[in-house]
């Protein structure tokens, strides 16, 4: 073999070896997805004790919504403040990996708004997933720790970016520039959302004007003459376009010719701007949070991002039974569509539980506390959905009431009370019961515990315990029958 020619083989192997290495590292461009058959939508319900957790809704049409998870929360932050609020779903562009990204706030604990902006988290809340439904342990990203006295991290974003090949991450940050502390955007970037670049200014407001909701639709085609168009809560909801995510960009208007507005142009008052194209066509809904009103989320449509102008409003659509919040949409695919409502769109039926000694009474939530009552009202307060064991043994089931979704009969020092779950395996074990035959009858049922087995569900004086059971008045006392 001649010097050159071993030359020439020489470089082509390391071309090679370094092209293997390039294509190991790099993530994929984005894949030509199957046809969206659907739509999933991230969402929190509000201040209460379990509304600041991660709820899912779905769509067929993209107007009219079902709550998932019979109505209470799928993931629970058991970081930070121990509450998310604004999630935003992001699917890869080659759609084999997703993130869940929020804020890491939890007013319902007893924050002010003063401190969460302030003296809040710096932190978002991240889950991971392959396929939607198995997600990660949640795990804190303090995104906003290198901005100069930031107070805090609000309604996150993502976007991928082909010209950096990476994701956009874009925040809300309170801090001081310049002599002015006021919320202003702010990016970063990431490839894995676990190592982040610096971040940057990315949108900032004249005067004292802050701006902290803004969310970013890619359009196919430019429809509208842009690739990118942006709507952000500033006072007004101003929408922008570019071609470039991290590019210029052109400022087209706001909706206060409809007579909506983020505050400064009074009218109807909205946060949370959200976009959602509809599957199969060029028209796009940007739902909008009446927040003031307590309305919740309404959307307006367009078929030409182009101008604000051409935005109307449309009064066809219906949010589901919980109220929505500051949230994302995703177009789903058939296969994702099905995963998900495999785990998540049945629908479990409501019972009562049935006292087997003194019939006329059932299990029942008071002022969180438990016992058993004759002729119940609220009559919710005694509907319980049957869920397979929190603890995940086979055969077990855990009891969420029907009027507080997220909230479990646990026993805690062998009482009994209704609680929010809040992602321990400690409140699992607590809330996980086997279901037996009845210790009294055969025919009835009885509810073994899962971390104490030597005990069962029993009431005592009419209040709810967790006992052994030795004799023929606690067999009774420990006997049940679901009913509807």
């Amino acid at each position: 073999m001649s010097r050159a020619l071993s030359r020439a083989g020489s470089l082509l192997a390391i071309a090679c070896v370094l092209f293997a290495s390039w294509a190991a590292v790099t993530p994929k461009e984005a894949a030509a997805l199957d046809p969206f058959t659907g739509y999933l939508m991230a969402h929190f319900t509000g201040e209460s004790a379990t509304g600041e957790q991660i709820y899912l809704a779905h769509s067929r049409d993209g107007l009219h919504w079902t709550d998932l998870n019979n109505g209470g929360p799928v993931l629970l932050s058991t970081v930070g403040t121990r509450g998310v609020r604004d999630p935003a779903l992001v699917r890869s562009p080659a759609g084999d990996r997703y993130w869940i990204v929020a804020t890491d706030l939890r007013i319902a604990s007893g924050t002010s708004w003063s401190d969460a902006a302030n003296r809040g988290s710096t932190s978002l809340v991240v889950w991971e997933s392959t396929d939607l439904v198995n997600w990660s342990a949640p795990r804190l990203v303090n995104v906003a720790a290198g901005i100069s006295g930031a107070g805090n991290a609000w309604a996150p974003e993502a976007i991928w970016n082909p010209a950096t090949n990476d994701y956009v991450v874009y925040w809300a940050t309170n801090s001081a520039r310049n002599g002015v502390t006021k919320h202003r955007i702010w990016y970063a970037r990431t490839s894995d959302f676990r190592t982040f670049t610096a971040p940057q200014l990315y949108i900032e407001r004249g005067g004292s004007q802050g701006i902290i909701d803004t969310q970013i639709v890619e359009v196919a085609g430019s429809v509208g003459g842009y690739r990118y168009y942006r709507a952000s809560a500033d006072g007004h909801i101003t929408v922008e376009a570019s071609n470039s995510v991290l590019g210029s960009w052109t400022t087209l208007g706001n909706l206060s010719h409809m007579g909506i507005s983020n505050g400064t142009g009074g009218g109807n008052v909205v946060e949370g701007p959200m976009w959602a194209q509809f599957n199969g066509r060029n028209e796009w809904a940007l739902w909008l949070d009446q927040f003031a009103t307590g309305r919740g989320y309404m959307p307006i449509l367009s078929t030409n991002l182009g101008s604000t102008r051409n935005f109307r409003t449309h009064s066809d659509y219906a949010m589901g039974g919980s109220r929505k919040r500051h949230g994302s949409i995703l177009n789903l695919t058939a296969a994702e569509e099905s995963r998900v409502l495999g785990r998540w769109g049945s629908t479990l039926p409501v019972n009562r539980i049935q006292s087997y000694n003194v019939q006329d009474r059932y299990v029942r939530h008071a002022n969180f506390d438990v016992r058993i009552d004759p002729n119940v009202s609220p009559a919710q307060d005694a509907q319980f959905r049957i869920r397979p064991g929190l603890a995940g043994a086979s055969g077990t089931v855990s009891f969420e009431s029907v009027n507080f979704p997220g909230y479990y009969l646990r026993h805690y020092g062998f009482d009994f009370q209704l609680a929010a779950n809040d992602g321990t395996s400690t409140f699992a074990g607590d809330a996980t019961f086997r279901q037996v035959a009845g210790l009294a009858s055969g025919s009835w049922a009885s509810f073994q515990s899962y971390n104490y087995p030597d005990r069962y569900i029993r009431h005592y004086n009419y209040v709810l315990r967790l006992d052994p059971i030795t004799d023929a008045q606690g067999r009774g006392d420990a006997t049940f029958r679901l009913v509807s």
